[in-house]
This record gives structure tokens, sequence and C-alpha cells, in this order.
């Protein structure tokens, strides 16, 4: 795998590890009960949405979710041929 593909991986695993952090431990301006509302905002809008220890533990996800991958492909030699899908109809060999 070269260093750009490499990258490229990583920022796909990153931005989709984002998704899956960011509702953990989100309160809303309503749960709140206004002690954090802000003029201008929907009640349903975060009170904190702590983004930067969203990113953090993202960026740890990712970097364990890319490990996990780069063994697979490089240390045990697991590719798309590996993968087995419903086989193909005769009519298409």
């Amino acid at each position: 795998m070269s260093l750009v593909s490499g990258l490229a991986i990583y920022f796909i695993i990153w931005w989709v590890s984002l998704f899956v952090v960011l509702p953990f431990g989100v309160k809303t301006q309503a749960e709140t009960e206004g002690e954090d509302r802000h003029l201008g905002t929907m009640a349903s809008a975060p009170a904190r949405p702590m983004i930067v220890r969203k990113m953090l533990a993202t960026t740890i996800l990712a970097g364990i979710l890319f490990g996990l991958f780069y063994t697979a492909v490089e240390v045990w030699g697991l590719g798309l041929d590996d993968l087995t899908f419903l086989p193909m109809p005769d009519s298409l060999k």
C-alpha cells in the first residue's frame, strides 16, 4: 500500500468514525433547561458540542480501525479476491 492510498483510506475511516462519535454525550439546549441557551438558536441545538474532544476520540478510533485494516491487507494478505460473493450465473462466465 502506498503512502497516498494509506492516507486516503485513513481519511475515509476518520470521516466515517466522526459520524459515529458525534452523537455521544450530546445534551440539547432544551435538556439543560436554558442554562446555555443562546438567542437565535433552536432548542434542539447542542448546549456544549465538545468538538475538540470528539475529534480526538475520532482520531483514536480511526487509528485503531486503520491499524486493523493495514494488518489485514499487508500482514495477512487479504484483498478483494478473498471476499466471497454470490456465485456468478453461467450466462455471465
